[in-house]
C-alpha cells in the first residue's frame, strides 16, 4: 500500500511540478496569442476585402445578389480563419475534422430547424421570390425587406417594427410581393343605392383618377360591378399605378377622395337596413271568424 501511495505521488508530483505547469502555460499562452493573431489577421482581411470588391459589386449586381455573395465570402473568410488558427495553436485539425464528422450528427440532428432555414435562406438567394427591398406580405405580415440572412428575412412593417421572419417560415408559405412587377392595381370598392343611375356614378369614379399623373393612362382606369345585393350595387374602381411603392398611401387617398366625390354629387350609398312592416291578423273563434285587432309587437 505504502509503495502504491508512493508511485502514485511521484506521478502527481511530474505532473503537478511547478516547472512544468510554467512551460504548459506558457506554451499555452503563445498558442493562444498565436491563435488569436492568425484569426484577427483573417478578420482583418475579410474588411479590407469586403470594402474592396462591394463598391465594385454595388455596380453590376442588385442589393440581394450583394447581400449573398459578401454573405457567403465572410463566411469561407472566418472559416479558413478558424482553422488556420486552430493549426496554430497545435491543434491536429485533421484528427479534429474527423471526430467532428461523427459529432456532427448529433448536433445536425439537434439543430435541424437552424439548418433547414439556413438551406431556406440560400434557395431563397437562388429562386428569388423577393429582393430586399420588395414590399411583401408573408404570412400576413406586411412591410419592407430589409435583409435576408442564411437563418432570417427581416422585414419593417408600416408601424417601425423589425419582424425577424424563420427562412424555413417563408419557404413554406405563399409570399406576396407588391414590387416585383412595375404596375400595381388598385381596387377601391364602393356601395350605392339600387336606385342610382350606374352610368352616372361611373364617370364620378373614373373622375377621381383621369387628373391624377400618378395612375397610368394604359390600361384604363374602369368600374365595374362586382355585386347586386337586395339593398345596394357594389361597385369596384380598379385603377393601375405608376410606382407600386405607393399602394398604401395611394389607396388611403383614393378612398376618401371616393367617397368626397359621391357625397358632393349627391350619390346614396346606404348601409344595410331592415324595414318593420305592421299586419293584420285574423284568426276564428267559436266557429265563427273575428277581426282581431292588430299587435303592435306582430312584426317581421
Amino acid at each position: 500500500m505504502e509503495q502504491f501511495l508512493h508511485i502514485l505521488l511521484s506521478r502527481l508530483w511530474e505532473y503537478f511540478n511547478p516547472e512544468r505547469l510554467a512551460t504548459v502555460a506558457g506554451t499555452l499562452l503563445i498558442n493562444s496569442l498565436l491563435a488569436a493573431l492568425v484569426l484577427s489577421i483573417f478578420y482583418f482581411a475579410w474588411q479590407v476585402f469586403n470594402r474592396m470588391i462591394t463598391p465594385r459589386l454595388q455596380s453590376k449586381f442588385d442589393k440581394t445578389s450583394i447581400a449573398f455573395a459578401t454573405t457567403m465570402i465572410k463566411f469561407t473568410f472566418m472559416a479558413v480563419g478558424i482553422l488556420a488558427a486552430m493549426s496554430a495553436a497545435g491543434i491536429q485539425t485533421k484528427a479534429l475534422m474527423t471526430s467532428l464528422g461523427v459529432v456532427g450528427l448529433t448536433i445536425g440532428f439537434a439543430l435541424r430547424e437552424t439548418l433547414s432555414n439556413i438551406v431556406a435562406g440560400i434557395l431563397i438567394f437562388l429562386d428569388r421570390p423577393f429582393t430586399i427591398d420588395d414590399l411583401v406580405d408573408i404570412d400576413g405580415q406586411y412591410g419592407r425587406v430589409d435583409r435576408i440572412s442564411l437563418r432570417t428575412t427581416r422585414i419593417v412593417t408600416n408601424d417601425g417594427k423589425m419582424l425577424a421572419v424563420p427562412n424555413a417560415v417563408v419557404m413554406n408559405k405563399t409570399v406576396a410581393s407588391y414590387t416585383n412587377f412595375p404596375n400595381l392595381r388598385l381596387d377601391i370598392v364602393v356601395a350605392v343605392a339600387m336606385t342610382e343611375n350606374l352610368d352616372r356614378v361611373r364617370k364620378l369614379l373614373l373622375s377621381t383618377v383621369e387628373e391624377d399623373t400618378d395612375y397610368l393612362s394604359r390600361p384604363l382606369p374602369r368600374v365595374v360591378v362586382t355585386q347586386l345585393n337586395d339593398y345596394n350595387v357594389t361597385l369596384e374602381l380598379q385603377a393601375w399605378l405608376k410606382n407600386e411603392r405607393l399602394h398604401v398611401e395611394k389607396s388611403f387617398a383614393l378612398r376618401e377622395k371616393v367617397f368626397r366625390t359621391l357625397h358632393a354629387a349627391g350619390v346614396e350609398m346606404p348601409f344595410e337596413t331592415i324595414q318593420l312592416t305592421p299586419h293584420r291578423v285574423t284568426v276564428a273563434m267559436s266557429g265563427n271568424e273575428s277581426e282581431k285587432k292588430p299587435n303592435p309587437d306582430s312584426f317581421h
